[in-house]
């Protein structure tokens, strides 16, 4: 991976708004609908693949790399995307940026069930794209209308993800039976949520925001050890939950279950996460700093992958349980560390995207070393060292940057 740039692109940070340019009340609860119906579409162009991967794979003649592949493409390009978010937001506004990339997210789902392989990766190179682009704008959209309830609001989105992430998951197979066993209509489904969401969304382009014409810089983040910390635990827990979008059901399914019964698994593995994602922030913030919190968390990821890898079907929920309420916390904690982490709202913008932008780009490692170990031990069996060598740098970059610091950078406006 090359040398990431030694100086942070300026992000339009519009937090320090007077109470009275505050957003009307209506405004607020339609932002408010708006946010969920646009978060809830930023995981099934993920998570429908991995339930249907076997049935694209045989029809498309995939070898167990090129399916490798294909589940990493779009996590890559959550990273690779997501520093050009700034750049737009601060030409076009965030709100206008979020329409637009909606569109694009509904054209890459309905693109990759089209024209075959080179439409297969062709579309899940744009759905990752947009959904990098829009992950890292949310946030900041948050910060600036909601400021008094940004840690609910954060839990709210947070949700979101999960929930658009498991209903992907559980129904995708479903979907695809329903409508005459077409696993290319199974996945072109979910570009209906993604229009539905640009319709909500439509009334927060129709008007400019003042405050996107204000930019701040930061200077020396990528040259702040703390800083890489947050950003490597971003990037290795994030590696996890892709392996489990991307390989989860087929690895059940080779164990004996059903395409139908592997996608409810995950389905309700994601389910669990509602839970731990409203919690674990709560109780990594009671103590002195979130170490304990991160080494709770990530042991219940492991024992939970591990548990689905290995242990008995007769268990396999309650694995997929302990595996939903590990992940959900940890990637809740993850996002709670860019804040706690951040002297000011302008440098948490700055590494927010960078914990996003080069952590996603790690993260889709994870995926691709699964499919290459998959591959050349003819089995799932070894995919357990995969699993652990990720789960143990994710712990040690998590006990770095639980520690009860702050980045040593400063924002300047521009």
């Amino acid at each position: 991976m090359s040398t990431p740039p030694q100086q942070a692109a300026p992000v339009t940070e519009p937090a320090t708004l007077p109470p009275a340019a505050a957003a009307p009340v209506a405004r607020r609860w339609l932002l408010l609908i708006g946010l969920v119906m646009v978060a809830l579409n930023l995981r099934p162009a993920l998570s429908s693949m991995a339930p249907l991967l076997g049935q694209v794979s045989e029809a498309l003649g995939l070898s167990g790399t090129a399916s490798g592949l294909l589940t990493t493409l779009p996590v890559l390009c959550l990273g690779l995307f997501a520093p050009l978010a700034p750049l737009l937001a601060r030409r076009l506004g965030s709100e206008r940026v979020v329409l637009l990339i909606l569109l694009m997210l509904a054209l890459g789902i309905g693109l990759r069930s089209q024209f075959g392989v080179a439409g297969l990766f062709a579309g899940s190179l744009v759905a990752g794209a947009s959904i990098g682009i829009i992950g890292v704008l949310l946030p900041g959209i948050v910060k600036r209308d909601f400021a008094q309830q940004a840690g609910t609001m954060t839990g709210v989105y947070t949700m979101a993800l999960c929930l658009g992430a498991a209903l992907a998951a559980g129904s995708s197979v479903p979907i695809s039976k329903m409508l005459g066993d077409r696993w290319d209509l199974g996945l072109g489904f979910w570009l209906l949520p993604a229009l539905l969401a640009a319709m909500v969304w439509w009334p927060q382009a129709r008007t400019l925001h003042a405050s996107h014409k204000v930019a701040y810089r930061v200077r020396g983040l990528f040259r702040d050890r703390l800083a890489w910390q947050v950003t490597l635990f971003m990037g290795l827990q994030s590696s996890l939950a892709y392996i489990v979008f991307g390989w989860l059901p087929s690895i059940l399914m080779d164990r004996g279950l059903s395409a139908q019964e592997a996608g409810l698994v995950m389905s309700g593995s994601i389910i669990v996460q509602l839970v731990s994602a409203l919690t674990a922030p709560w109780f990594g913030t009671r103590g002195r700093d979130q170490r304990l919190a991160i080494v709770v968390v990530m042991a219940m990821s492991l024992a939970g992958l591990f548990g689905l890898l290995y242990a008995p079907l007769s268990g396999i929920w309650g694995w997929a349980v302990v595996l939903g309420l590990g992940q959900g916390g940890v990637f809740a904690l993850a996002l709670t560390l860019i804040v706690l982490r951040s002297p000011d709202a302008h440098v948490a913008a700055n590494l927010s995207s960078m914990a996003q932008g080069v952590g996603y780009t790690i993260a889709s490692m994870g995926p691709l070393a699964v499919g290459l170990v998959h591959d050349m031990s003819g089995g799932w069996a070894a995919v357990g060292w995969v699993f652990a060598v990720i789960g143990v740098l994710a712990t040690a970059a998590g006990l770095g940057a639980g520690r009860a610091l702050q980045v040593q950078v400063r924002s300047e406006r521009l």
